[in-house]
């Protein structure tokens, strides 16, 4: 199943990386063979809210974490896990106990020596109370310990078989970072500077609200350091900003191109553009149903047959989005296909429900109301999480509700701290989210265990724990299916807790002079810069 995932992403990032046509300016030389030196400036359209691998959860930091810091183990162009900073490791016949054996002679650019002793102390400050609570609620939910028997062996037991365990230590958020780095540096939670990595470059300069650099690494421990001595990631929120920066030479490569302008992109033949599916979950938007009115069924059922998906979709994305119909994306393994076309586009049915839950009333504008009050749910959306014009999205789904069935959807674009307030106080009844998680069973359990970290529909339901916690439990990928195929279909056909959107997916824009781009193997988000070069 994974190589079909690879299978389906490669052709996804082939067929339209072709893509080019005709148009404005002289063709660029190709990149040609990979060349060492220069430097590149990039255009993205997120700016992290930190550079501490174990804190990020912006997708689209990934690229740049990735960067600086390596876990033990990273994915293969099947979907597999290959050594990183590890060399290999065994598992045992119980599934509770994994030994990696450790690469030697790696520095970390801070200086300081990578062993047994460095993984441990990564693992520890990982379950430390407040840290990183999602990390310790899902991936090392079954870690009991780390233990060390020589500095090139390290060894995690678990309490019961975990094969979220492998999947972790392949991510980002399981990088290693420089011990000392974790004891000395002034904003851990931040990262920046102070914090040093294994990565092929560091980070040496952070201008908040404009750009961050990065130098190759003098002591990377790789075949060949990186090609490029420099590489500047400018934070370009703006799509027609970034797309300007790239047609005029101001930026060689941008990340982000929406529909409204790849056309400027695929018409340049200066320019090369490419496209491919992210993997986890489908950005969708979570009921919360531990009060008024989500509590009811049939008012989210309601709320999720009144929006035309589609259309919808096509009027914020000219046609470029590809349609969620499951709380998974359909580019990985666990996707079930079977649910598709089997809910939503039903005003008729929807108001039917509204009607029979009491919303049967209209006030002056429109909207449904139920003894005087009106139906209104909110959806509070925070904007350093906001990508793809989401927030335009949000505002046609408002419409689109309001039209269909007469429901108040208040959308709300605020800073994170007043996002992550409203959050807290269940100030919220929708709950917008996509994670790029290798392994889907990580964003299942985050977004919908009982104990997932970012559980924000408060549902409570002990037979979808125990289906995730299958899931999760096993390595058998027919078992493993079988469980997340139930979740889908509980959680967006019968139990209406998720109205899936569309699949996330990313876009790189470059000069034909930039060689070496391309996408994480099965993750489907832009690759680190290590690969990458500028013909000279």
């Amino acid at each position: 199943m994974r190589r079909f995932a690879a299978a389906l992403f490669l052709t996804v990032t082939l067929t339209l990386g072709a893509c080019s046509g005709g148009g404005g300016g002289a063709p660029a030389a190709d990149a040609g063979q990979p060349v060492s030196g220069g430097s590149l400036i990039w255009g993205v359209e997120t700016e992290p809210i930190t550079f501490n691998p174990h804190q990020y959860a912006q997708a689209k930091a990934r690229l740049l974490v990735g960067n600086t810091f390596e876990g033990l183990l990273t994915h293969d162009a099947e979907g597999g896990y290959t050594p990183r900073l590890a060399t290999g490791y065994e598992v045992s016949a119980d599934g509770k106990s994994y030994t990696f054996h450790l690469r030697g002679g790696v520095v970390f650019s801070d200086g300081t020596g990578f062993d047994a002793a460095a993984v441990k102390a990564n693992a520890d400050q990982l379950r430390a109370p407040g840290y990183a609570p999602a990390v310790a609620a899902v991936q090392l939910r079954n870690l009991s310990g780390v233990e060390t028997p020589d500095p090139a062996t390290v060894v995690y037991r678990l309490t019961r078989p975990d094969v979220l365990l492998l999947d972790f230590l392949a991510s980002p958020q399981g990088a290693i970072v420089s011990p000392k780095s974790l004891r000395e540096a002034p904003d851990l939670k931040a990262g920046g500077p102070a914090l040093a990595g294994t990565g092929p470059f560091v980070l040496d300069r952070y201008s908040a609200g404009q750009e961050v650099h990065f130098t190759r690494n003098p002591r990377y421990w790789g075949e060949r350091p990186a090609y490029l001595e420099q590489v500047t990631y400018r934070f370009l929120k703006e799509s027609s900003v970034r797309v300007g920066a790239l047609t005029s030479g101001q930026v060689q490569v941008i990340e982000g191109v929406p529909a409204t302008d790849q056309a400027l992109i695929t018409a340049d033949p200066r320019l090369r553009f490419t496209r491919a599916l992210n993997s986890g979950s489908a950005y969708a938007y979570y009921l919360n149903v531990s009060h008024a009115p989500f509590d009811d069924v049939r008012v989210r059922k309601a709320f999720r047959d009144a929006v035309d998906v589609d259309t919808v979709l096509n009027a914020v994305y000219r046609g470029t989005a590809t349609r969620a119909w499951s709380v998974l994306s359909p580019s990985g393994p666990f996707y079930d296909k079977s649910i598709e076309g089997g809910y939503g586009n039903d005003p008729v049915g929807a108001n039917r429900l509204l009607d029979e839950a009491g919303w049967s009333t209209r006030d002056a504008e429109g909207f449904r109301t139920r003894d005087g009050k009106r139906l209104t749910v909110r959806l509070v959306q925070s904007a350093p999480f906001v990508r793809d014009r989401r927030d335009v999205l949000a505002q046609t789904v408002q419409a689109a509700v309001k039209r269909s069935a007469g429901i108040d959807l208040q959308v709300s674009l605020v800073d994170q701290g007043t996002a992550t307030k409203a959050l807290e106080d269940g100030a919220y009844e929708v709950f917008d989210n996509s994670r790029a998680d290798t392994d889907a069973g990580a964003a299942l359990n985050l977004l919908l265990h009982s104990q997932g970290a970012i559980n924000r529909t408060g549902h409570r339901d002990r037979s979808l724990d125990r289906l995730l916690d299958q899931g999760q439990a096993t390595g058998d990928a027919a078992r493993r299916s079988a469980a997340y195929r139930q979740v889908q279909r509980k959680v967006v056909a019968d139990d209406a807790l998720v109205l899936p959107l569309y699949a996330p997916a990313d876009q790189l824009a470059a000069s034909r002079s930039v060689g070496g781009l391309g996408f994480e193997p099965t993750a489907g988000v832009p690759d680190r810069a290590y690969g990458v070069w500028v013909a000279r």
